[in-house]
């Protein structure tokens, strides 16, 4: 039995991630850190040599940690009741006597800990947004399929200027780009400096070490993160609560695409393939519900909302440290679990769309009230201070028809030229520089 739906319905879906923010991914990267630590002492000098077939084997366990020595940590730590400790015994085992000094030297947990959510962010981020890549690709995609369907708009749910339905689909990848692109960019910052952010332990036994260098050359290179310099015991967490707003802002977008793409198939502008055997109701055998679109928009809220809390509350800490944040970073996983299965579940959802073009024509073609836009748009350019207010009264809370709006331009004293164009005009044509749009800014 599993206590969250992310370990139990929703468990194959997301098993890419288990590895990654479960305990078991948790203590593989506390003993990467471990070793990589133990490694670059012996490398710079401060700590005796390795012998090879040792340095070796410590090596390949970083690449390759497995069930069975995550079993062995767990001994200890039944034993230690101290998950870092437990790490540390178990390297110990792996090393000479010699060397178990230097296991942890100089080190607090929280230099262990925040090197190795650092990493757990890290792989965690390569993993969604791998996901978001091709979901991007697929908004683009759609933007330049639909680039040149004339779609009717809506503004307060009500008939507005229309556009294409590429052109919306741009707007959504536009928005998501951006952000996934600030996602991308966002540092994950790490440190090791002590207790208190000193290195006072560091310089009480090795004074003749630039250790603020090592530090940052251990944080750079070895590990891949980006060094935070000044620090109290914990690493502030800042990066890591902008990583989480930038994935609730994305969360945000997304729910917006996925309520729109719900409303579009209510008014029918999409249909959805069927699969073979699938109930859309217990009740209703004629149903094809948009399941895939509302189960992103939930796994979103759900992850936006944990997201919010996480970055609101991860930087605080009182004084040099609190242990609230240990509680706080152990739901890692929650926020990029529900974030990672609304992306499949919006991904699944697209993929099933198909576009019903009769039906967007037929919206087109049974608002003609929407050219009235247009109409009193030229009226001003030719000096007529009351267009608005002409139109409005001609057309406001009226079923017009496409005779009537002709025969408005007819009696203006506009110039036939201006009068043939505007009686060109039917709501399909009537998209402006969407098309363009689409040509110009989505590459």
């Amino acid at each position: 039995m599993a206590l969250s739906p992310l370990d139990d319905r929703y468990a194959k879906k997301v098993e890419i991630l288990n590895s990654i923010f479960s305990e078991f991914g948790l203590m593989k990267f506390r003993t990467i850190v471990e070793i990589q630590w133990l490694l670059a002492l012996c490398e710079k000098g401060i700590a005796p040599k390795l012998p090879e077939d040792v340095k070796i084997g410590l090596e390949t366990l970083c690449d390759n940690f497995t069930a069975e020595e995550y079993a062995a940590i767990k001994v200890f730590e039944a034993t230690t009741n101290h998950d870092v400790k437990a790490v540390e015994y178990f390297i110990r085992e792996l090393v000479p006597q010699s060397h178990w000094s230097w296991i942890h030297f100089a080190c607090t947990s929280e230099d262990i800990n925040n090197l190795s959510y650092g990493l757990m962010l890290s792989h965690g981020r390569e993993a969604v947004l791998c996901v978001v890549d091709n979901l991007l690709e697929d908004l683009k995609q759609k933007s330049i399929d639909w680039k040149a369907i004339p779609m009717l708009c809506r503004t307060h749910g009500q008939t507005a200027t229309p556009s294409t339905m590429g052109k919306e689909w741009a707007v959504f990848w536009d928005r998501a780009q951006t952000i996934s692109q600030s996602i991308e960019g966002v540092p994950i910052t790490g440190k090791i400096n002590g207790a208190t952010g000193t290195y006072s332990a560091h310089v009480a036994a090795k004074a003749d070490i630039d250790w603020i260098e090592f530090s940052h050359d251990f944080v750079t290179e070895r590990l891949g993160l980006t060094w935070n310099a000044l620090t109290t015991q914990i690493e502030p967490h800042d990066q890591q609560a902008l990583l989480l707003n930038e994935m609730s802002r994305l969360s945000n977008v997304l729910i917006d695409l996925c309520r729109d793409v719900w409303g579009y198939i209510s008014l029918g502008y999409f249909g959805q393939r069927t699969v073979a055997g699938e109930v859309g109701s217990s009740t209703m055998p004629h149903k094809v519900n948009p399941i895939d679109f509302e189960n992103a928009e939930g796994n979103f809220k759900l992850a936006r909302g944990l997201a919010r809390t996480l970055s609101d509350e991860l930087p605080v800490s009182r004084w040099q440290r609190d242990l609230t944040d240990s509680t706080l970073q152990r739901n890692f996983g929650i926020v990029f679990g529900h974030f990672y299965l609304a992306l499949k579940s919006l991904q699944k959802g697209l993929g099933k769309l198909e576009l019903k073009e009769e039906k967007l024509a037929a919206d087109l073609e049974s608002a003609p009230e929407v050219l009235t836009e247009a109409v009193q748009t030229v009226l001003r350019a030719y000096g007529h201070h009351d267009a608005y207010e002409q139109l409005k009264n001609f057309s406001r809370g009226q079923a017009l028809n496409l005779e009537q709006v002709y025969e408005f331009v007819d009696q203006s004293d506009l110039p036939d030229e201006e009068k043939a164009k505007l009686k060109k005009l039917i709501p399909a044509t009537y998209t402006g520089l969407a098309e363009a749009l689409v040509d110009k800014f989505v590459v």
